[in-house]
Formats: C-alpha cells, sequence, structure tokens
C-alpha cells in the first residue's frame, strides 16, 4: 500500500505538469477514450484492464495466465480487422504483454498506415495496494490517424513515440476501487493521465458503477474527456455493460463466459445515437466463472487426493511436492463448498501421516459428508490408525493382496540403563516428580509406576476413541470389534470384506467402478487444483480479505533449534502489530525442552493476546515446555489423541563411569573454585561433552532445590495462563501427561478438534462474519529447500535427520539442566502410526 501511494504521488504531480496548450496535431499519444476501446469498462472496475496495458498495477489482480484478442472497426463488418489487439498477463512472471495494431484510411481512400503499439508490463503489491510499471514502442508508419469514428477531437493526426507507463490500483475493501496511471511520451510533449474509480454497492461481483477521468496536455479541468458506466452479472461470467462518454456517446456490451474462454461484444453510438463501430474479443487460458459450471455440472466430479508419501505441516518452497497437512484440509473444505463436485476419492496407499494428523482429516471428511457428498478410501495393507482413518468412508476399496490388522495399540520404551553401565557411562536422574518420567529410560530396566499408570491410560483413551469412531462408520458393536482385535486380528483381504471391514477388493483403478456404483453413472476425478476455489478469479473479491495467521511452533523447546524461540518471538511480536491479521492460529507439536526458550514464546503470545485472539491448536504432543508454550492461548483445542500437559520438571547428568579409561584417555586441569571442574571431561564425536564427574552430595541437593523451586513457578504459570488455583493445577501436575480427552475433563484444555476448530473460534473471537472469507497465512515461512532436495543421490547417499536421534542429542547439549521436557520416545512412540 505504501508504494501505491508513492506512486499516486508521482502521477498527481505529473498530472499538474500537463502544461498549457499544445496543438493535437503534435501529440505522440492517442487518447484513451478513443485508443482502449476493447475496455468493456474502465480498467479498476471489471476484471484485469487489458492485463496491464491501461494500467500496469492492475496486473498484480492477474491470478492465471490469460490471453485476450480483440478487434473492432467502423462498419458493421464482423470481419473488420483494421484494428485489433492481443493482450495476455501472466503471474508467474508476473508480466502483461499486449499489442494492438492499427490500419489508417487516408481521405483518398487510395493510400493507408498501419502502427502497431506494443507494452510490455510488471507490477509489484497485493490485493490492497499494487503498483506498476511498462515500456511502450511503436513500429509501423508512425504518424497516422486515430480513428475517424471516434469523435472529430480525436481525429487528429498523432506522432507515435516510445512510451512509459506508470500505475498504481487501490482497493481498500471490497466496495470500492481506485486506478491512477500515467503514460509519458520519452520523446516530444505527450502526456496523459487517467483516474479512475469503481464501487460495488454490494461487496461483490454482481453490481459495480465506475467512472473515468483522462486529461491530455492542453486539456482544461472542465473539456477533459471522461465517461461512467455500470457493469452487472446477473448470471456468472454473463456480464451486461453500459457506459456514457463526455462527448454523448454510449456503448453498451456483453461478456460471457464458457469457462476457460470467454466472448465479449460491444457497440458504440455517437451523440446523435448513431452506431459507430462495433468491438468483438475472444479470451482463453485462466478458467472464469461460468453458469455451465454453477448450474450444469452440480455434483459430477469426485476430489482425488493421493496421500502417497509424509503430510509435513510446512513444504520447501521449492524442489518438494510433498502433501501439507493444512492443504489437506483446505482441499476438503473446497470440496465441500464447491457444487461441481459429489464426493472424493482418497488413496492411502503409502501414506505417512501421524495418527492426531489422521483423525484431524477423518473430522474433516465426516464434515464433508454432512453436505451429502461421498467419501471412497482406498488402502492396501492398514494397521488400526490407517484404519481408524479409512473407516469413515462410504466405500472402503481394499488391494486383493492387502490385509486389515486389528493390533490394538501398545505403548512401550528401549531401556539403556545396562548399556550404559558396559560403556562406562553414568546416569544420575534427577527426578523428583511421580509421572515426569523423561529420563527413566536411562535410569531403570523397566516402568516406573507413575510412567506405567499415566501410559496406560493414555493407550486406553486411545483405544476407545477408534473403537467408538469405527464401530459407527461400519456398523459394527463395541462388543464385536473387541472380539476382533482380541481373537482374530488379522484380516487378509477376502476375509476383511467378509467381516464387514471393506465394501469391495480391488487395486485403486476399482475407485472409478465403485463410484460409478455410488452415483449411477461415470465421474470425473479432479486434483485440488481444479477446485472453484483454486482455479476461479479472485475478481469478486476486491481488495485484501481479513487475515488469520497459523504460526508454527514445531520440535523442541530451544532458543536456536526446533521450535526457534528467537525467531519465533519475532513473528509473534510482528504479527501482534499487524492490522491487516485479525487472529492467530498457533500450532503446537512439541515435547518441550528449554524453560527460557519456552518462557520466550510464551510472554511472546501473551503480549501478542493483548491485541488480537490467540488460539491454540496442540496436535500430536503438547507436553511440558510444548504446554508452557501454550497455557496463555484465548483457548487451548487438542485433538482426543493428542498427548498434553506433562507440567513439570525433571533433569538428568551423564558421566563418565569409566568409558575415558577404556578408550585410553585422560583428563587434568586446574581451577579456581571449588565445584569449577563440574562438567568438565571429554568430547566424543556424535555425543558431545561427557563429564568427569557425578554431583556431590551438595550440588545435587542444590539441583534438587532448582528443580523444585522451577516445577512451582511452572505450575504457577499454568494456574495464572487457565485461570485455575495452583492447588488444582498441581494435582494434574507432577509430570503427569494426559490424553486431549482427559484434558478436557481437567482444565487443560477448552475444546476438542483439531486446526479447523481452532480456526473456528479464532474467526468468532476477532469478531469475522460467518459467511465473510479470510486469507490464512503460515508463519514462519519455510526454507527454499532442503540440501539433499536439489542434487538427489548426490555421490549416492541421501541424508535425513532422525527425530529421535536428534532430540537424544538436544539432551546431552543440554546435560544437567532443568527442563519441562517428555519422554523423547513421545516424540513417535511406538503407538502403530500410519506409516
Amino acid at each position: 500500500m505504501k508504494r501505491s501511494m508513492v506512486s499516486g504521488l508521482i502521477l498527481l504531480i505529473a498530472a499538474s505538469s500537463l502544461s498549457a496548450s499544445t496543438s493535437p496535431t503534435s501529440t505522440s499519444i492517442p487518447r484513451y477514450h478513443s485508443y482502449y476501446d476493447f475496455l468493456l469498462a474502465s480498467p479498476a472496475s471489471m476484471g484485469f484492464g487489458l492485463y496491464g496495458y491501461v494500467n500496469p498495477a492492475v496486473l498484480r489482480q492477474v491470478e492465471h495466465a490469460d490471453l485476450m484478442f480483440g478487434w473492432t472497426g467502423a462498419s458493421d463488418d464482423f470481419s473488420d480487422f483494421d484494428r485489433w489487439g492481443l493482450f495476455s498477463g501472466f503471474p508467474t512472471p508476473r508480466l502483461g504483454f499486449g499489442v494492438i495494431k492499427d490500419e489508417h484510411r487516408y481521405e483518398d481512400e487510395d493510400e493507408s498506415g498501419r502502427i502497431w503499439d506494443y507494452r510490455l508490463t510488471t507490477a509489484f503489491g497485493d490485493r490492497g495496494g499494487s503498483f506498476g510499471i511498462g515500456y511502450g514502442w511503436t513500429t509501423g508508419d508512425k504518424i497516422g490517424y486515430a480513428r475517424s469514428f471516434c469523435d472529430t477531437a480525436c481525429s487528429d493526426a498523432v506522432v507515435r513515440s516510445s512510451v512509459v507507463t506508470v500505475g498504481t490500483l487501490m482497493r481498500p475493501s471490497r466496495y470500492l476501487s481506485i486506478g491512477l496511471s500515467g503514460i509519458l511520451a520519452t520523446t516530444g510533449p505527450g502526456k496523459e493521465g487517467l483516474f479512475d474509480i469503481g464501487i460495488r454497492p454490494l461487496g461483490n461481483e454482481i453490481l459495480a458503477f465506475f467512472g473515468d477521468y483522462a486529461p491530455q496536455n492542453g486539456d482544461t479541468f472542465k473539456n477533459a474527456p471522461w465517461s461512467t458506466g455500470v457493469v452487472l452479472e446477473a448470471l456468472p461470467g454473463v456480464r451486461l455493460t453500459g457506459r456514457y462518454f463526455s462527448d454523448h456517446g454510449v456503448t453498451l456490451g456483453l461478456n460471457f463466459s464458457l469457462g476457460s474462454m470467454g466472448l465479449a461484444a460491444q457497440g458504440r453510438s455517437d451523440a446523435e445515437r448513431k452506431h459507430s463501430y462495433n468491438t468483438y474479443s475472444v479470451r482463453a487460458g485462466a478458467m472464469d466463472r461460468n453458469v455451465f459450471r454453477t448450474y450444469g455440472e452440480k455434483d459430477k466430479k469426485y476430489l482425488h487426493m493421493s496421500l502417497t508419501g509424509p503430510v509435513k505441516y510446512q513444504r520447501y518452497r521449492l524442489f518438494d511436492k510433498s502433501n501439507t497437512f493444512s492443504g489437506v484440509l483446505a482441499a476438503i473444505d473446497a470440496a465441500k463448498q464447491d457444487d461441481t463436485v459429489g464426493g472424493i476419492a482418497i488413496n492411502t496407499s503409502g501414506m505417512i501421516m501421524g495418527w492426531e494428523m489422521a483423525w484431524e482429516v477423518r473430522e474433516a471428511l465426516k464434515d464433508f459428508q454432512t453436505a451429502g457428498k461421498k467419501v471412497v478410501v482406498f488402502i492396501d495393507d492398514a494397521s488400526l490408525p490407517r484404519y481408524h482413518l479409512a473407516s469413515v468412508a462410504d466405500k472402503i476399496v481394499l488391494d486383493p493382496t492387502g490385509e486389515v490388522s486389528l493390533l490394538g495399540f501398545r505403548g512401550g520404551r528401549l531401556y539403556f540403563k545396562g548399556s550404559l553401565e558396559k560403556l562406562g557411562i553414568g546416569f544420575d536422574e534427577l527426578r523428583f516428580f511421580k509421572y515426569k518420567s523423561a529420563y527413566e529410560t536411562f535410569s531403570r530396566e523397566s516402568m516406573s509406576e507413575g510412567e506405567e499408570e499415566q501410559l496406560q491410560a493414555i493407550i486406553d483413551d486411545f483405544y476407545a476413541l477408534s473403537r467408538a469412531d469405527i464401530c459407527e462408520g461400519r456398523g459394527i458393536s463395541h462388543d464385536e470389534f473387541d472380539r476382533m482385535v482380541n481373537e482374530e486380528v488379522w484380516f487378509p483381504a477376502k476375509d476383511a470384506l467378509a467381516a464387514g471391514l471393506a465394501d469391495t477388493l480391488g487395486r485403486w483403478e476399482a475407485v472409478r467402478e465403485v463410484i460409478k456404483g455410488l452415483e449411477g453413472k461415470s465421474r470425473s476425478m479432479v486434483p485440488a487444483g481444479k477446485l472453484a476455489r483454486n482455479e476461479l478469479p479472485k475478481d469478486d473479491h476486491w481488495g485484501k480479505k481479513p487475515r488469520v495467521a497459523i504460526i508454527y511452533g514445531l520440535g523442541v523447546c530451544d532458543m536456536d533449534t526446533g521450535i526457534k524461540a528467537r525467531s519465533l518471538e519475532r513473528v509473534f511480536d510482528k504479527v501482534a502489530a499487524d492490522n491487516e491479521i485479525k487472529a492467530v492460529v498457533f500450532r503446537v507439536d512439541s515435547p518441550g525442552g528449554s524453560a527460557t526458550a519456552s518462557d520466550v514464546v510464551a510472554e511472546a503470545i501473551k503480549r501478542c493476546e493483548k491485541k488480537k485472539p490467540v488460539i491454540v491448536s496442540q496436535g500430536w504432543v503438547a507436553g511440558s515446555g510444548g504446554y508452557w508454550i501454550s497455557m496463555y492461548g484465548d483457548t487451548i483445542v487438542a485433538a482426543p489423541n493428542t498427548i498434553t500437559g506433562s507440567i513439570g520438571v525433571i533433569g538428568g547428568w551423564f558421566y563418565d563411569k569409566g568409558l575415558k579409561e577404556k578408550l585410553g584417555m585422560s583428563t587434568d586441569l586446574v581451577k579456581a573454585g571449588d565445584h569449577a571442574d563440574l562438567g568438565y571431561g571429554i568430547n566424543l564425536p556424535f555425543l558431545g561433552r561427557l563429564p568427569d564427574r557425578d554431583f556431590t552430595e551438595g550440588e545435587r541437593a542444590k539441583m534438587e532445590d532448582m528443580i523444585t523451586t522451577f516445577y512451582y513457578e511452572f505450575v504457577d504459570k499454568v494456574a495464572e495462563g487457565r485461570g485455575m488455583e495452583s492447588d488444582e493445577v498441581d494435582a494434574i501436575g507432577q509430570g503427569r501427561v494426559w490424553s486431549g480427552t482427559a484434558g478436557l475433563k481437567n482444565g487443560l484444555v477448552d475444546v476438542l478438534g483439531g486446526m479447523e476448530t481452532a480456526i473456528m473460534l479464532a474467526r468468532e473471537r476477532a469478531g469475522i462474519a460467518a459467511g465473510e472469507e479470510v486469507d490464512i497465512i503460515e508463519l514462519p515461512e519455510p526454507p527454499l529447500f532442503s540440501m539433499p532436495s536439489p542434487m538427489p543421490g548426490l555421490f549416492g547417499i541421501e541424508h535425513e535427520a532422525d527425530p529421535f536421534i536428534e532430540h537424544i542429542k538436544f539432551r546431552l547439549d543440554h546435560n544437567g539442566e532443568a527442563m519441562p521436557i517428555v519422554p523423547s520416545e513421545y516424540l513417535d512412540p511406538d503407538l502403530e502410526h500410519t506409516e
């Protein structure tokens, strides 16, 4: 918007410099109202204004590549091609190119002159305000006549020159569009300014009033030409236009969209209402609103969704075509709103998706079905979590060689105490709370009582959730489901079909026949890019829509890795100051970590909350530090199978207990201070520093005091954020993890749901009307690419960081620190993920 204002100021200065009278015969720029007869309305008020040929700033509104050819003539001859124009616009790169060819007949009719006016433009900015520049040049007979049918005021000879165009387009609301542009000849005195305005009283594409004013050299304020008119789109893609000019001429036009093609025609009458000329045009390329799509294609298509590979929160901006979680949810919602879509067909073969994400996708599909639309899911091999997702389908297609395995759920750990002793590594667990089990994998050989209790409760909740949903989706009783799990377990394809776990056997190609059976006729399948929301132009909404920001807090709580607290704090502060962002959804998927990093982000959320609502959406795990960064949200939304809570603090201390000697190493040091040697030791590859000794009794007592004090500070902060008493928080704290279902009951969670629920709440808290569209932005922006991605297989080696290894290294990097952190197993627990 700032660029637009600056450019507007420049143009106003240029307009004020339009000098005293200059003979029309020497001007080097034809008049806008005669020259741009391919426009049915002013550039700022309808469509894309010849893709920047007139006002280059309009080019920023072009969403898809498009091409238009128009021609006009002084007679009624449809094939009169003395004057034609070709115009194109491309969103990537942001370029517009156009050419107008004009053939002039001189008075003796024996000679003619031909002129080709070319223009290349580009634009910057956004939908609320943009700035554009362009360069034009002329070939052919540069001295000619403007069209005699324009009016006598336009019929004088002109001398053509190269030109520079500059323009701005401001759309401060959906009701108003203001364009300001200027054209300046590079040689000669030619200058022209154009001011045009569009007003939409209904705030949409149905009705628009417009006007424009275009002074040139030598014009006074009163005699400069202007026009005013109206655009009516009573049916999708059927636009009627009427326009009145200051010379008393009138044009009537019709624009008719066929989808990816369009036709337009307009006729002009002079001041005496005698017909002057017609203009025709054909457009091709971008999809446009049209009556055939709206009224003639209802429920004819199925959205095809392939979920093969990992479903990520964010993908790299380059060299990454992975599915994203928000993209999957958005596609389902767009398909629900698209009247031409009757269902969704999903291919889950090779799907890698965490179970909490899969639950959210399942809920989105249930919502999709409320519109009377169908879901068909193809599976090949499905464990319980993947089958849980598939069970929402109206029809399940199972590969003939596939199977459904109903093993139930399990949660377990690998214990390293014996391994550490054999290696000569000691470990001191600084644990003072019953359920805070983050380090017991290094200190024990089996589960503690507290860990067994909390993990069993989570597993039971997860099992109950799957059983309830699968039984509802497949019409199976709870007792029958329990019997299947406990007695049959594995269901090869034919057995799964007989048991009612699948509806038909076949490969992915069989899905089309299943859809034919559901619908009574064949249906085409289209990708998400062909849905109305993604394919149709955005010119039905002027200006920016209200924005909701999704901010991701992913990974361990650390200052420079994981959630990257330093930069995440800046993101929250920037969003808080951005008046265009009305609300925030903070998506948390973190096991915790550094208390400092957690508190930096929590305080940033608290500051942001003072200016706009922050709704927390908890993913698979939001425990300990992950809960810390959640607690100040306006509302906490968690899935039933989210791992949340773990309000507690723990520490662990790895030290040398013979490894150094086994390796033939030794250390020595001098010190000033009784405890200066604490933490001194050897540096090992991949592990980092291993201290020479354990804590003394006094040092350990001091650590216990620090950890317990730290814990009660954590409890008090949660109590403040959640509006609870500290005793209430302590009763559900002590490091205990809870499922989202249990968290709703004990007050750690406000609402059960997923990211779409959080977005809905964010809209409500921000006062955004239910029917009003919003723009979703995702922050922080992901990196351009993963280093191996541009060069896959370089030297035959590809590397992808293992989250578990990274988490272990994180613990070693923070050796001895008191941390709000959950067990590393909760990052990717052995709970039969859908991978």
